[in-house]
């Protein structure tokens, strides 16, 4: 079989735009295109923002998210997909529809409600919606410290918190496999993961990274694992070849701007030129 008639997994992005490049759809893209996965993207809404923060967010009209999504669906077909920043009520139940519509499998929820920081990103009624909704229809959701205490309703202070929080988000979300991810926490657990599938429990580590620059990593995280999916990985193993792509981008992320730079996606060319 030659190139041309070789198929090329296709993965879709249902997120909004940095247009710093960081994170949001270009971070996803760059994490498909590293992972020899074909990226689409549907575009949530359009952020004017850089290193040191977010000065404008304008959200896309939800029929033009739909349409954007149909045209990749009817013509290229969707093997994996991931959500990121939804923005607001009206978009999440738009994508939800859809999902369900158009039966898209392999659906990786990074719920973007609350950012490392634990500054809310949405409003309360989007939330609900995402709950209710989106989540339900997840293959894996994927939420920080901050994003799992709301979700549990509990304090998460420790490697126990995240357990039981893990525990508590599957029961009553109904996704697949909750992932609470450790970035936030201090410490010794800073960093590690705890996977819950209703039967398994993992805790996931990696070796940690110290630096500044981790700007895209819950975006680069999450398109890692779709990418993974859509190339046949099983899901456990998705997340722990997505966590050490992670943990090797922070190792080369870049330093540029005046706050916090980005992961390096292509490591591997920065290690070229060293």
């Amino acid at each position: 079989m030659n190139a041309e008639t070789t198929p090329m997994p296709v993965a879709l992005t249902i997120a909004g735009s940095d247009s710093g490049g960081g994170a949001g759809i270009q971070a996803d893209l760059r994490t498909f295109a590293f992972h020899c996965v074909h990226g689409t993207s549907a575009i949530t809404c359009v952020t004017a923002q850089n290193t040191l923060g977010v000065n404008r967010v304008d959200a896309m009209p939800p029929e033009a998210v739909v349409a954007q999504i149909r045209a990749v669906y009817e013509d290229i077909g969707v093997q994996a997909a991931k959500t990121g920043m939804l923005l607001n009520q009206e978009i999440i139940a738009a994508v939800a529809q859809q999902v369900k519509a158009l039966e898209i499998h392999n659906l990786v929820v990074d719920p973007v409600m609350v950012s490392r920081t634990g500054a809310q990103l949405i409003d309360d009624d989007a939330v609900k919606s995402l709950r209710n909704l989106l989540i339900p229809l997840a293959t894996i959701i994927t939420p920080n410290r901050y994003e799992s205490q709301i979700l549990s309703g509990l304090q998460i202070n420790s490697l126990d918190d995240m357990r039981a929080a893990a525990q508590i988000i599957h029961q009553n979300t109904q996704a697949k496999v909750v992932l609470v991810k450790g970035g936030g926490m201090q410490g010794s657990v800073r960093g590690v993961d705890i996977w819950f599938d209703g039967h398994r429990m993992e805790t996931l580590t990696t070796k940690h990274v110290e630096t500044k620059n981790s700007h895209g990593t819950g975006c680069t995280l999450s398109a890692a694992i779709a990418a993974h999916l859509a190339l046949g990985s099983d899901l456990l193993t998705a997340v722990r070849k997505a966590k050490e792509y992670v943990t090797s981008a922070l190792s080369y992320s870049l330093d540029i701007g005046k706050g916090q730079g980005p992961v390096g996606h292509f490591f591997p060319l920065l290690i070229s030129e060293e």
